[in-house]
């Protein structure tokens, strides 16, 4: 087995061998995305399909694993299948170089067993958990904003952004507060580990709450919506 060896009592055999076939969509390949990205991959999903329509800045360097000196002006999600050649060929990347719609979403996500919402827009993250619902695909939200961050698990039916975001134009609260470089690798880290359960459906995940993270305090809260 050899690169998957330290998942093991983590996963058990069986379940490790399964991860090849899972097919996984992340949209969104820039702070949260990139870090989503890589764990999906060091972990042995076979398939992943990431989409951005996005190029790498100057400004994504802070924080953006995908993001270096060489990549300014680069595709991020053709960037995020170029990386993955080197650290795990065996894993298939589908890049797409586009921005999610309304009108290729559900082209865009049907195929897959589950979908990862690393955005940084409230409008697209609605129109991403209307697709999934038409779908019956659960779809693992995160977050981050300065300091803080989010995590929640959005099975078909929870609509749990309609508890979060009252308004569905509303611009996310990070513009205001910053993105610093070690909120995208907690919050992607958790929610791998949240999309992992999902998919060998062992574990309680955080279906119907959510995880607020304070990492200014140190503070970690489950709140109950239902």
């Amino acid at each position: 087995m050899g690169k998957y060896d330290r998942n093991m009592n983590t996963l058990s055999k069986e379940e490790n061998e399964s991860l090849k076939n899972f097919k996984i969509c992340v949209v969104g390949c820039g702070g949260i995305g990139g870090y989503v990205i890589e764990m999906l991959g060091r972990l042995g999903i076979g398939y992943i399909t990431v989409i951005d329509g996005d190029v790498f800045e100057e400004t994504n360097l802070n924080r953006q694993i995908l993001s270096n000196s060489q990549t300014i002006g680069k595709s991020k999600a053709q960037t995020a299948r170029e990386r993955m050649k080197l650290v795990n060929p065996d894993i298939y990347v589908n890049a797409v170089f586009s921005h999610l719609n309304g009108e290729n979403g559900m082209e865009l996500i049907k195929g897959h067993h589950l979908v990862i919402d690393a955005l940084d827009d409230v409008e697209t993250r609605f129109i991403l958990q209307d697709i999934c619902e038409k779908l019956g695909l659960p779809l693992i939200h995160g977050a981050i904003a300065g300091w803080y961050g989010q995590v929640t698990t959005i099975f078909p039916g929870d609509k749990t952004l309609d508890f979060l975001y009252k308004k569905r134009t509303t611009k996310g609260i990070e513009r205001k507060l910053g993105n610093p470089s070690f909120a995208p690798a907690l919050i992607g880290s958790i929610q791998v580990s949240e999309a992992l359960k999902v998919l060998i459906r062992r574990g309680e995940v955080l279906r119907k709450k959510i995880l607020y993270i304070d990492t200014f305090a140190q503070e970690y809260e489950i709140v109950e919506f239902f």
